[in-house]
């Protein structure tokens, strides 16, 4: 029997339910991070508006910017505006990339319904050992936990790591096993933040490792698999981000054809960061540049979170497969 589940009264669910459904049905959950209120507003409309379960998530360095107190009642306010457009999708609330137990039961405190503890940069057993710490505390919760196998290189809010390293799929079914997580994070090839791959002009990003996936599938069959650094890097953005006055040259991302494949296997989690930060961007930059008197961040901001509508509309209907997934 749980004890007292601090989420529920938030309106909150946890990602159990979703993930079986999604493996049943061929699809994966949209994770998509927030930092403010815009990008929180844009997740919510488009998932309520394309009926798609979400996963609404923040890492340490966003739950600081927005304040822990004030980010529970705007999680709180994004299940009842999604009610309030009439729609029923499940939300949850999840740490990315948390680094401590202490973090994680914080979070759990606060009303999160999901959390994951990233013992990746750690040695195996020191891996194995902090995340069984977690699992057991916020199991007595009803939190599900993600862990992570491998670490994936880039940049990110606190995730830094130059060189990435593949997940040993003879690693996961112990680490399943002893840890008792309810879904696991591994890498195949994704990278952190807007710099995914160094590609020379026209030349194509590497291929994902579906070879890894696959073996780990046979090793865990049924178990919830979760992609991080799953931004596509939208080309769009990119060039209008630079017309007017960013530098993000050689920025390149995930092809979608690549993570539409991986979210008909058992990837039941894609999360999806960077390109909501070069949707709003670009289009913050772009009204600014058009409207020099404007001063109004409104219309700025609301420019972008237009964008950002679009774009996670977008994602949901014909990347990751998750609109009209609510019966």
């Amino acid at each position: 029997m749980a004890e007292e589940t601090f989420y529920r009264e938030l309106g909150l669910v946890n990602t159990r339910d979703m993930f079986e459904k999604a493996m049943s049905g061929g699809y994966a959950i949209p994770a998509y991070n927030f930092n403010n209120l815009e990008q929180l507003q844009a997740i919510v409309q488009a998932c309520a508006e394309t009926a798609s379960p979400v996963i609404i998530q923040v890492s340490k360095g966003a739950r600081n910017y927005a304040n822990a107190t004030m980010l529970r009642y705007m999680a709180m306010g994004a299940v009842r505006m999604a009610r309030e457009m009439g729609s029923e999708i499940p939300i949850s609330l999840h740490l990315d990339h948390g680094d401590s137990f202490e973090l994680c039961q914080s979070c759990i405190e606060s009303g999160f319904s999901s959390v994951m503890i990233d013992g990746s940069h750690l040695p195996y057993d020191e891996n194995v050992a902090l995340t069984r710490r977690v699992v057991e505390y916020a199991h007595a919760h009803d939190v599900t936990v993600e862990g992570e196998l491998g670490v994936l290189a880039g940049i990110e809010d606190e995730v830094v790591a130059e060189h990435s390293t593949y997940t040993k799929p003879e690693e996961v079914e112990d680490f399943v096993s002893k840890t008792g997580v309810d879904s696991l994070a591994i890498s195949i090839g994704t990278s952190h933040g807007a710099y995914k791959f160094k590609v020379a002009p026209g030349e194509e990003p590497p291929a994902l490792r579906f070879d890894i996936l696959s073996e780990v599938e046979k090793r865990i069959p049924g178990f919830p698999i979760v992609l991080h650094g799953a931004s596509s890097v939208v080309p769009a953005y990119v060039e209008l981000i630079n017309r007017y006055g960013g530098n993000l040259e050689g920025a390149v991302g995930v092809s979608e054809e690549q993570l539409r494949r991986a979210a008909s296997s058992a990837v039941c989690k894609i999360n999806i960061d960077s390109d909501g930060r070069l949707a709003m961007t670009a289009k913050v930059r772009e009204y600014l540049a058009n409207n020099p008197k404007d001063f109004d961040p409104r219309k700025y901001l609301g420019a972008g979170r237009q964008e950002l509508i679009d774009l996670i509309s977008h994602k949901n209907r014909n990347v990751v497969g998750s609109a009209d997934r609510l019966a």
